[in-house]
């Protein structure tokens, strides 16, 4: 008996749309093909090795900030509230692709359901500005805490905290709404093959066989409207906070904070720069070559989520006391 071709195997079809006698009948594939970092594909099991080992990091550092912080009752404010809903939302980001992209490293696995794919393509778009947002918050508080310490607490109360919270995960939900809404609508007759790791919306939504700017423009609106104005906010914040740590009276204590503000950005370049640069080429790049593009989108939901513990966490005072008091009093 004759055997079905491969690439009518891996992508059923079923039908999208009727069509009139003048018009083209359109379909939508019931998987998607990713095909992993297209041009290393023989160096895809190397590459998984820094892959995994900055997820397994990302996975530890995170859960041991949310556990400290919930152990200790001395942690329960506004900054380290801040950083559990940054570990929530690094932790959410990575899981949300890593997973998968191991998968088509080591096994090859490079099917993903229709739905699947477009839960993926939800999860990230919604995640993303949430960590921009919180990285917004984070940048606030530090304002407060060094412009206007004495009304650090009057003015970033549990209340106070607890709103920008709702206000940060409502926008995340609500503007990442209409990606897999639209990417649905769509119709997919050309291939469903995708040269990414992961459903990345932009990505998906080039295969359609149809005019797509109603995607292009939302997504630019997103991405000024989220994006941009948390980097206005930030560049704003830590403006003044540099003014306010060069009026400091000793130079130790200049040194001290100008060294966490540095530390910080540093950290927040890492999660803006992947990004906007992973955005815009894939509107704008056409000459960026692939595999680089492929590979800078996986930095900003995996070098983040690896440096934020490190950098917000361990490198806090607090913070690092009590996980050094944990392991010492279990070795006692």
């Amino acid at each position: 008996m004759q055997q079905t071709p491969f690439c009518l195997r891996v992508a059923h079809f079923t039908p999208y749309s009727m069509s009139g006698p003048n018009t083209t009948d359109f379909t939508n594939p019931s998987t998607f093909i990713l095909l992993g970092i297209p041009g290393l594909e023989r160096a895809h099991v190397w590459i998984s090795i820094p892959f995994c080992t900055m997820y397994i990091i990302a996975i530890l550092g995170n859960f041991t900030i949310l556990f400290i912080v919930k152990r200790e009752a001395s942690l329960h404010g506004p900054m380290y509230y801040f950083l559990c809903m940054l570990a929530v939302t690094d932790l959410v980001l990575s899981t949300s692709i890593l997973p998968k992209t191991l998968s088509i490293f080591w096994f090859n696995s490079r099917e993903i359901d229709f739905s699947a794919c477009l839960t993926q393509m939800y999860f990230i778009n919604c995640f993303l500005p949430m960590e921009s947002g919180i990285l917004v918050a984070l940048a606030f508080d530090r304002y407060v805490a060094i412009c206007d310490p004495l009304r650090h607490s009057t003015i970033l109360t549990n209340a106070v905290v607890a709103k920008i919270g709702l206000a940060v995960v409502l926008r995340g939900i609500m503007l990442s709404l209409p990606f897999p809404f639209l990417a649905r609508q769509w119709p997919y007759c050309r291939t469903n093959i995708i040269p990414h790791t992961h459903c990345e919306n932009i990505a998906v939504v080039k295969l359609a066989c149809a005019d797509i700017r109603v995607s292009n423009y939302y997504g630019l609106f997103v991405l000024i409207s989220e994006i941009g104005l948390d980097v206005l906010f930030i560049t704003m914040s830590y403006t003044r906070i540099v003014r306010a740590v060069f009026s400091l009276p000793t130079k130790d204590a200049r040194l001290k904070t100008l060294g966490t503000c540095i530390s910080h950005l540093c950290v927040i370049l890492a999660f803006y720069i992947p990004g906007l640069f992973s955005l815009l080429t894939q509107r704008f790049g056409h000459n960026v070559p692939l595999h680089f593009h492929v590979l800078m989108a996986n930095m900003y939901p995996l070098v983040p989520p690896m440096l934020n513990p490190i950098i917000y966490g361990v490198r806090t005072r607090q913070i690092r006391d009590r996980l050094l008091r944990l392991f010492t009093h279990k070795g006692t």
